[in-house]
């Protein structure tokens, strides 16, 4: 029973301080201000007005809308693709590796941790769709940002570093070929963007490329800059950012 108890807690622990509240995972710059709000001079205020757009669960046969529409905004996004998406769609992959977008890791499949087991997630954060390329830091994404009790630890001796995100576009919501909820998504999740953010997007809904659109629009209106999350920069989660975190997950007031 001692033995059940400990697994439970270090569950219920993961849910809570590793998915929910972030703590330790790289995620949103809380030192960026609002654009035009800073008292900085104007060499800070480009690197003070950057955001970063985030795409899941990719390559789909979205990804190449999803390139053009960044290509026509002259902007750059960091892409979290899947071992059997890539394997799925090899032409988009190639697409997203030979673009100056950052390409990063959200693992072999789309199973949450805590349906694995430890060397299945071992394996799950091993892989990269770059490796071999030299390229550093490697960034993982959970599959849904879940936890399991072994998740920052097998990270950690994987060398890689756990990247979340503090807006979320909810365009997995949305029917196919819905203009209006688009636009509706677009400045829902426009409205909750800072300085600093890291907004989750998903490569393969269909409205998600009308949605980039829209939201592109409403951020270059506020003088915001999409880039990758390498020049953002993250930071480490801390413990006031992490509560944050905590009331926007679990919708506390």
């Amino acid at each position: 029973m001692c033995l059940i108890g400990g697994l439970a807690l270090a569950t219920l622990l993961a849910e809570v301080l590793g998915r929910a509240a972030g703590l330790g995972a790289l995620g949103a710059d809380p030192g960026a201000t609002d654009a035009g709000a800073s008292n900085a001079g104007a060499s800070n205020a480009g690197a003070r007005n950057r955001v970063a757009l985030t795409f899941d669960d990719g390559p789909s046969q979205r990804t190449t809308e999803l390139l053009s529409v960044l290509h026509g905004a002259g902007v750059s996004a960091t892409f979290f693709v899947l071992e059997d998406a890539c394997q799925a769609h090899p032409a988009e992959l190639q697409a997203l590796l030979a673009s100056a977008h950052q390409i990063e890791a959200h693992g072999k499949d789309h199973r949450h941790a805590l349906r694995l087991w430890p060397w299945q997630e071992w394996a799950q954060v091993r892989w990269h769709p770059r490796d071999g390329a030299g390229a550093a830091p490697r960034l993982y994404r959970p599959p849904y940002g879940g936890h399991s009790p072994f998740t920052r630890l097998l990270t950690r001796l994987a060398g890689r570093r756990v990247a979340l995100w503090d807006v979320e576009s909810r365009d997995w919501t949305a029917p196919p070929g819905d203009t209006a909820q688009a636009q509706a998504l677009a400045q829902a999740t426009a409205r909750q963007v800072r300085p600093g953010s890291v907004t989750l997007l998903h490569d393969g809904p269909a409205v998600t490329p009308e949605l980039l659109r829209a939201l592109l629009a409403l951020l270059a209106a506020r003088g915001l800059q999409p880039v990758r999350l390498s020049e953002l920069p993250m930071r480490r989660i801390g413990l006031r950012a992490g509560l944050r975190r905590l009331r926007t997950t679990y919708h506390l007031s």
